[in-house]
């Protein structure tokens, strides 16, 4: 599978970003479980949230629970990211990963993920 990502920018603390994790043609995102990771400068690799395949069962990170929701569109065979209420801290490089028939996402950057999309910078400011 091949993703892309997308939808990262810069805002103030409070707005609102959508990012966006989508497949090529030809592979259908629903058989795979999308997480997504970001990393801020000097700082390890951290998930934020996931949703399992098929039957779309979603985890968040303590950290963006109420702030975050992770939502699938068959239809356009994208997985999004709707990020609100953005703090300074939430500044990183996001990126998307695929996992096949995973129905228990999980939010752990160092495993076997069968795709990456590239990152999308989020800038929040004070």
């Amino acid at each position: 599978v091949q993703l892309q990502a997308s939808g990262g920018g810069s805002v103030q603390t409070g707005g609102s970003l959508r990012l966006s994790c989508a497949a090529a043609s030809g592979f259908n995102l629903e058989d795979y479980a999308i997480s997504w990771f970001r990393q801020a400068p000097g700082k390890e690799r951290e998930g934020v949230s996931c949703i399992g395949s098929r039957d779309d069962r979603t985890r968040y990170a303590d950290s963006v629970k109420g702030r975050f929701t992770i939502s699938r569109d068959v239809a356009e065979n994208t997985v999004y990211l709707q990020m609100d209420s953005l703090k300074p801290e939430d500044t990183a490089i996001y990126s998307c990963a695929a996992d096949l028939y995973t129905v228990a996402c999980m939010l752990v950057p160092h495993l076997p993920y069968d795709a990456w999309g590239q990152g999308t910078q989020v800038t929040v400011s004070s």
